[in-house]
């Protein structure tokens, strides 16, 4: 590695430390191979108006000579107020080349939210049609933009031949990670239609270890040729967040007719943020080994393109 690169990294992973630090759970590891991650930012923590994420993908220069690439997610922010936000984190960027600029971005964001929030009545409602159709899938770290009739996603016809379709797919499991007694293991079903997901959950419920995990979070994307969007869901099963984070993954991996489930076998130890990292590493070897994404570059290179979030409902770690 070279001696650029080197001071790049431990710049970037102290950076993160400090930014887990002062967020603690707000902070989220969405791929931390590829260095990407989220922040949900408010204009109050008790009882918030206003509300967006920022995404950022570290590349290899920064800081020293490039930016972050990042992604605006909010439901709102459309027009001149992105723009004008867009600038002033450039603005930001360009003022401090060569730092560390992540806190002054999030902290930039609030004031923006918390001068709109005092401008302003309260945010719309989120459950907006958006590009893609999601079914009941939550994300407590990211604001979602949810269908109006997200029900309505589970009559997607994807085939004439229903009967071909709805056999048992294969599944494949993955080589478990274990972290101070708590065991991660993926498992993958290439799947076509909603009912392949109940039945592929149930065969692996047959499994009395699976069937005894402390967590089986799993999601699942399905593209539909025909409304040419996306049939997705997730499920975190008790794990705080982890099924949104799981989806969220996937979208920016850009996969399509899968499902991943990832049982988690509580040790004991509570593991934090830690987890996220695991689950997702998991989810992210078998779907690579699988060849349903060609490279960690590649997959990186999704996360401008992608433009879906979720929200998941809070639960502690067990």
């Amino acid at each position: 590695m070279a001696e650029g690169d080197a001071g790049s990294d431990q710049r970037q992973n102290e950076e993160i430390e400090a930014m887990a630090a002062i967020y603690g759970e707000e902070w989220c590891v969405i791929d931390d191979c590829a260095k990407i991650f989220c922040i949900r930012i408010s204009d109050d923590i008790d009882d918030p108006k206003w509300t967006l994420c920022l995404q950022v993908m570290l590349p290899n220069e920064y800081p020293g000579t490039a930016p972050p690439i990042y992604q605006l997610n909010a439901p709102w922010l459309k027009g001149q107020e992105r723009a004008d936000l867009s600038n002033s984190l450039e603005e930001i960027y360009i003022q401090n080349i060569g730092e560390s600029i992540l806190y002054l971005w999030v902290e930039k964001i609030r004031d923006v939210l918390i001068q709109k929030s005092q401008m302003t009545e309260p945010g719309p409602d989120v459950k907006k049609k958006t590009e893609e159709e999601d079914v009941e899938c939550e994300d407590d770290l990211i604001l979602a933009c949810q269908p109006e009739t997200p029900a309505k996603a589970l009559d997607f016809d994807i085939s004439e031949n229903r009967t071909e379709i709805e056999e048992l797919p294969p599944i494949d499991h993955g080589i478990p990670i274990t972290d101070r007694r708590s065991t991660f293991q993926a498992h993958l079903a290439p799947v076509v239609c909603p009912k392949q997901v109940k039945m592929v959950l149930a065969k692996l419920y047959e499994n009395k270890k699976i069937a005894s995990a402390t967590h089986n979070i799993y999601a699942y994307r399905i593209y539909c040729e025909d409304k040419q969007t996306f049939l997705q869901d997730c499920e975190d099963d008790g794990e705080t967040a982890a099924g949104g984070r799981l989806l969220h993954l996937m979208e920016i991996l850009n996969v399509r007719n899968v499902m991943v489930v990832v049982s988690r076998w509580y040790g004991g130890i509570l593991l934090g943020p830690d987890r996220f990292k695991h689950i997702n590493n998991c989810a992210r070897n078998i779907l690579v080994e699988r060849n349903y994404t060609n490279s960690p570059e590649e997959s990186s290179k999704a996360l401008g393109k992608n433009k879906k979030v979720r929200k998941d409902k809070k639960r502690s770690e067990h």
